[in-house]
Parts: structure tokens; sequence; C-alpha cells
């Protein structure tokens, strides 16, 4: 039997657990299919210490598990599954993961971006533990310290110069002799006395996943071939993100990079929202995306709202929602 929403959420980060919280205060039974990263990329992220509330700061799993006891308290309802197919060519929108079929009026899409990765084995296990892909999120906790990038684009540039600010080094790791960034980034970086440079070189290992920290890192020259061991306290991979996004093209519009347009948090579909780092491609902060979630929220509920009120005076979307659905 399938199920019938009046909002279904996608994803279970910053975005759509905010979502779901406003939700379901707003008495709309929302339900969220969480995908198979429950909590998003907090969950691989150590301290928070830029999240408003907490003096402290929080571990970034535990950040998300408070989240979502919160919806959870006001009604929300889980599906810990991945949502494989979406059909959004009409209303009810049509949802398929492994185990369940769901048709829902509204639809709020917080599927998040994923920092793309070198896809080490130690980068994997040290990720959080001196590896980080966000220099905004972990830069304070590498004061006085020495430090690497990994990058060569505008994004790797732009992590570099805001490092300096902590730590003693940052030095980028690239590739190539040239860099991708724009020129006026490169001319900034290289005007700044903390940014040092390994060029036509790539990441080889970081070490030491045994210790659970990283004391070094091996490179190698592209040129030469020859393999350098290097002391290091800190690994920053700026390689870009890649947006959740697979699910929805050829249905909605997107950037050039694969992000979900979006007029505030409205996509071109009525009763299609899109939230957080899905739909940012330039702030990418998990308070930032709970704000979108909630925008993305309180539209859903005005949207159902004037629907239901046009159909208490005669006109009837609802209805025709309602047949549709029974034509299934």
């Amino acid at each position: 039997m399938p199920l019938r929403k009046k909002l279904t959420i996608l994803g279970s980060g910053s975005a759509g657990l905010t979502a779901a919280i406003y939700a379901a205060r707003a008495n709309l039974e929302p339900l969220v299919i969480q995908g198979l990263q429950a909590g998003g990329q907090l969950t691989i992220t150590t301290d928070v210490e830029n999240f408003p509330g907490f003096p402290e700061g929080i571990q970034g799993p535990q950040l998300m598990e408070e989240m979502h006891k919160q919806a959870e308290r006001f009604g929300t309802q889980f599906i810990y599954d991945n949502a494989e197919s979406i059909d959004l060519s009409k209303r009810p929108f049509h949802i398929r993961t492994s185990a369940e079929e769901i048709y829902t009026d509204v639809l709020i899409i917080g599927t998040g971006a994923s920092a793309k990765l070198l896809g080490m084995e130690s980068e994997s296990k040290l990720m959080g533990h001196g590896v980080s892909a966000c220099a905004t999120c972990d830069g304070f906790f590498f004061r006085d310290k020495e430090v690497y990038v990994v990058g060569g684009g505008d994004t790797a540039l732009e992590e570099a110069m805001f490092l300096t600010r902590f730590a003693t080094k940052v030095t980028v790791i690239h590739r190539r002799e040239q860099f991708r960034a724009s020129a006026i980034m490169i001319d900034r970086a290289k005007r700044n006395e903390k940014v040092e440079y390994m060029l036509n070189s790539v990441l080889e290992e970081i070490n030491d996943v045994s210790k659970g920290e990283v004391t070094s890192i091996k490179v190698r020259n592209l040129v030469t071939n020859a393999v350098t061991e290097h002391p290091a306290d800190g690994v920053f991979i700026a390689i870009g993100h890649k947006p959740n996004t697979e699910l929805f093209v050829g249905q909605l519009d997107m950037t050039e990079a694969g992000y979900i347009k979006t007029d505030g948090v409205k996509t071109a579909i009525k009763g299609v929202f899109a939230a957080g780092d899905v739909q940012d491609e330039l702030y990418r902060q998990a308070i930032t995306a709970a704000g979108t979630g909630c925008m993305a929220a309180l539209e859903a509920q005005w949207l159902l709202e004037a629907e239901e009120e046009q159909e208490g005076h005669g006109e009837a979307p609802k209805k025709q929602v309602a047949e549709a659905l029974a034509k299934q």
C-alpha cells in the first residue's frame, strides 16, 4: 500500500531536519527519507564550534542526533532508506525507495552536496581528525599549526588564504604548473606570505592512521617521480563539491555545476522546494542550510494552506490531486 503524505523531505542533514521541525510543528506530519548517510556531512565532522547555541562547541554527530530527536518529538516520520526514483511531472509527486512507494503533495529537497575526495584510505580514516574538506568549519582548530591544502581552483586558494588566519604556514599542493583559479584569486594568494606551493605534485599518503591524527604527508613530484615526506598537522581537501542532484536531472533547472536553481527556496515546479547545500554553491554552512530548511518548510506550509483555502471556496486543486492518485 503506497504511503500518502502532505509533505515529504529528502535528506536528513541540517536543512532537512530543520524543515522537518518547522513542518511538524505546523501539523503537516512530514515524512523524512533520511538517505543512507543519515545526518549528512556533519556526521563526519568532529567539533562544531560555529553553530549558535553551543558556547563550548558540539560534536557533529551529536548535533544531528539532537536535531533528529527534536523533529521526532513533534511527530516527524522517518524512513532510513534512499529515494531511488522520483517523478515530478505531476502532483502528487511519486517517490520510490527500495522498500516504499510514496505520493506527496509537496516535496522539500535537502539532499546536500558531497565534498569530492581523493579516495585514499588514510584520507577517510583521518577525516575529522586532522583531515577536513571545510576550512571555514575547521580552520580554528589549526591555530599555530602547519597545514596543507590540496587543489588548484578558486576554492583551494580561498581555503588556503582563510587558513593563514590561524596556521603558521599553509602549503598548496597542485598537480599542475598552472592554477585553474581566477587570475585575481591567484594574485591575492601569491601576495600572502604565509602561502607556499608544491606544484606538479600529488598527495600520496597521509600519516598516521595508527595514531588517529595527522603527523606527516607523502607527496610525489609528477616531473621527477620523487616521493618526499613532510611534517604536517592538518590536510584540507579542496577539489570541489558535488551536489546530490542525480535524481532530478532533466526534471529541475540546474546550474552548470549541478546545483538546483531556486528563487529563494522555490524551484520552477510548484510544490517542490530545495534547501541547503543542494542549492547553495556559495556558503555551504550548517547554519545557512538550517535557515533555508526553515524557509522551505514555511513556503510548503503556506502553499498547502492556500490550496486548502481555495478548496474551501469551491476551487478544487486538491480534488484533482486526489483523482490523479486514484488513477495510479
